[in-house]
């Protein structure tokens, strides 16, 4: 049986803080899974790299508004630490815990959510009201609820049969509450991605077709409508479907992106010796961070990262398909997409492949909501890979012949 978190943390001693809290070096992880280890240790070479690219991308342009080359990276630095307390909690913490605590935290993040709407409390940044600010803290909330959206949709269809029609609808609506105040932040690119994520998820639980296609269909019809009441987000559509053809306006951060990540060749201009980066590509510390990576570490550098996403993305596949319950299962597939393949949406928008959106790339984009979010994220996808490899306790019934004895009959 696991040990509770609490029991664990009382025998730590003093010095053992450190190591529990920053898992760099900790000698426990000899005794996990294969799996459990290679995804730790992945997702360490991932932040290493969005750090150092971090750097890079930001440096001038935080010389430049602060006076301080260092601004955003140590900035970074301080939500990695506590990012990782996070994932060495979650670690070293039954998966059930945060089962249960995803049932809490989803309604407090979607009313926290809503609250962005509210005149006065919400943070507006680029005409977006994506902030609230909690004791001097900017904080992301569409970007926190990721892990416990994880955690909940889970529970929800990974429980589908045994749960109540009126369990179901209360879920199902609290999750169209999120959808629709994310889309009126607006913020439509995070509200398709929280879409996609919860329809994957029932997929992959075998729910019913014909709900799932009509809920399909309704996204989409959501996200067209969407897009022609804002006009900022038509004119996203179309300057990606020709973005020549307002170089100076619309189409002017795909441009750049593009310059970018050709002028990097088969192998890049060199770590720090970015051009595009020096105020023509707008956000390059942030949305449009591939595109620096790619002009400095060139093709060869884009290759090997997206090795990296695909050797993650296998093995907590894998992870999937080997675990024992369904929820744990889809805990692993969610975790999976909104790591993977929200990066490799980042990707193609660097790329011209999809519209610009607002998405961040894990591990590599500035914010901290966002690095939290992911750390929690891959410590879960982590815990699934411990928890499956992990002896399952089954009930034995006592058999009939060990019940009482009968007396014999006298002789």
């Amino acid at each position: 049986m696991l040990k509770p978190l609490t029991h664990q943390l009382r025998t730590l001693k003093p010095w053992q803080w450190l190591r529990y809290m920053f898992p760099f070096f900790d000698g426990d992880v000899l005794q996990w899974s294969l799996e459990a280890r290679l995804l730790r240790w992945l997702t360490f070479v991932w932040l290493f790299i969005g750090l150092a690219i971090l750097f890079s991308a930001s440096y001038p342009v935080a010389d430049a508004e602060y006076n301080d080359g260092l601004y955003y990276f140590r900035r970074q630095l301080l939500w990695v630490a506590v990012g990782l307390v996070g994932f060495s909690v979650t670690i070293r913490s039954p998966l059930r815990y945060f089962l249960n605590l995803g049932r809490l935290l989803m309604p407090l993040f979607t009313v926290m959510i809503v609250l962005t709407l509210v005149p006065g409390l919400g943070t507006t940044v680029n005409g977006a009201t994506r902030w609230i600010t909690i004791a001097f803290v900017p904080l992301q909330p569409s970007e926190l609820i990721k892990p416990f959206l994880i955690l909940q949709s889970a529970v929800v269809f990974g429980r589908w049969s045994n749960q109540s029609w009126l369990t179901r609808l209360l879920w199902l609506g609290l999750f169209s509450l999120l959808l629709g105040a994310i889309l009126l932040q607006p913020n439509l690119s995070t509200a398709a991605l929280c879409g996609i994520a919860l329809w994957l998820l029932a997929v992959a639980a075998e729910l019913p077709w014909l709900p799932l296609l009509i809920t399909a269909s309704s996204g989409v019809i959501l996200a067209a409508l969407s897009i022609s009441i804002h006009d900022y987000q038509r004119r996203r559509v179309l300057s990606f479907l020709d973005p020549w053809s307002d170089p100076r306006q619309d189409g002017y951060q795909l441009i750049q992106s593009l310059l970018a990540i050709g002028s990097g060749g088969t192998w890049g201009a060199g770590f720090g010796l970015s051009q595009q980066k020096l105020f023509y590509l707008p956000i390059q510390y942030t949305d449009f961070i591939f595109s620096v990576f790619a002009e400095e570490l060139g093709f060869l550098g884009g290759i090997l990262l997206l090795l990296l996403l695909g050797s993650y993305a296998t093995i907590a596949l894998v992870v999937a398909l080997r675990a024992h319950q369904s929820t744990h299962q889809l805990v692993a597939v969610g975790c999976t997409f909104f790591l993977v393949g929200q990066a490799l949406v980042n990707i193609a928008v660097a790329t011209g492949l999809l519209p610009t959106t607002g998405l961040p790339f894990p591990f590599l984009s500035y914010g901290g909501s966002s690095m939290i979010a992911s750390l929690a994220i891959a410590g879960l996808l982590v815990r699934v890979a411990r928890e499956t490899n992990e002896a399952e306790v089954v009930a034995l019934r006592r058999p009939h012949a060990m019940s009482a004895p009968k007396a014999e009959p006298n002789q």
